[in-house]
């Protein structure tokens, strides 16, 4: 079984990929602005834009890494964890403004396109957006691996942000295709579904952001097998109690345990004890857990 990285290694790894992904998106939009320019494509000038965003974007994520790694202190006695949501919410704000005014842009191209005065895309803008597509899948798999190594939700968002980067260029590709087949009006078109794209994923990174920060329970699978692993502790009669609630990217435990209501106050709380460490070690997502221990009913109940 591979080792669990330490928190200090998961916001190592996080921000590597945060770095890595910024000097990609720099070459993307470079190369994807100069293109549609030379290429006279509105399609692959929305892509350009969307890389430019991306760039943002993850310096967001970036920052709320490091604002959500920060150490208790007295104003906030349970950490930071939450303020990786809330650069979340900021990021799907930056995130639908840049898809509106894509969409707007792609709109007026339309016109254009209609009145005869847009002109045909070059295949610089075919090739760019077909590299796009190729960049843009292998750093959504790259990314979502780092993601889940790390356990950091804003990363898993820039991952979902890569694939919906290359499904956009795909968009793109197809419209710049058509366009050269003599239907110059769907390189505009291909515009506004990227601009869906964009929308569709601004939405998602703000929903995800909301269920943190209003105390979602973890997922029911991971919480079969918490009850399992408590189930399991020796001295434990029964369990009462499992409530959980996502706390940036950590999760809170509260659980209550049924034991011998005969023990002495020493016996319970070893009992609680290997709860609370088994719990904490073999579920490395959560931060804390608390354990209460009631006697356990003498009717077997």
């Amino acid at each position: 079984m591979p080792r669990e990285n330490t928190e200090a290694e998961n916001y190592a790894l996080s921000m590597r990929v945060a770095r890595q992904t910024v000097a990609v998106n720099l070459l993307l939009s470079a190369g994807k602005l100069t293109a549609g320019l030379l290429g006279h494509s509105a399609a692959m000038i929305s892509d350009a834009v969307n890389s430019i965003s991306d760039i943002f974007s993850t310096l967001m994520v970036m920052v709320g890494l490091k604002l959500s790694g920060r150490a208790a202190d007295e104003d906030h006695e349970y950490g930071h964890e939450r303020l990786e949501c809330v650069v979340a919410i900021l990021l799907a704000a930056l995130v639908a403004v840049t898809g509106c005014a894509l969409g707007w842009a792609g709109i007026q191209s339309i016109r254009a396109a209609q009145e005869g005065t847009l002109a045909v895309p070059g295949q610089l803008a075919l090739w760019a957006a077909a590299a796009s597509i190729a960049v843009k899948e292998g750093m959504y798999h790259y990314t979502r691996r780092a993601a889940r190594r790390s356990n950091s939700t804003s990363l898993m968002a820039v991952a979902w942000d890569h694939r919906s980067d290359a499904l956009s260029s795909l968009g793109g590709l197809i419209g710049i295709a058509g366009a050269r087949l003599g239907y110059p009006v769907l390189d505009p078109v291909a515009s506004l579904v990227i601009c869906l794209f964009i929308l569709r994923a601004a939405v998602n990174i703000f929903r995800e952001a909301i269920a943190q920060l209003t105390d979602r329970a973890a997922d029911p699978a991971l919480e079969e097998e918490m009850r399992t692993c408590i189930l399991h502790q020796p001295g434990v009669l029964g369990l009462d109690l499992l409530k959980t609630r996502q706390f940036g990217a950590k999760i809170y435990v509260d659980v209550e345990i049924a034991a011998d209501g005969a023990l002495s106050l020493v016996a319970a709380h070893e009992i609680a004890q290997r709860v609370h460490d088994g719990i904490e070690r073999q579920f490395p997502a959560v931060k804390h857990c608390m354990v209460h221990v009631n006697p356990a009913r003498q009717d077997g109940v």
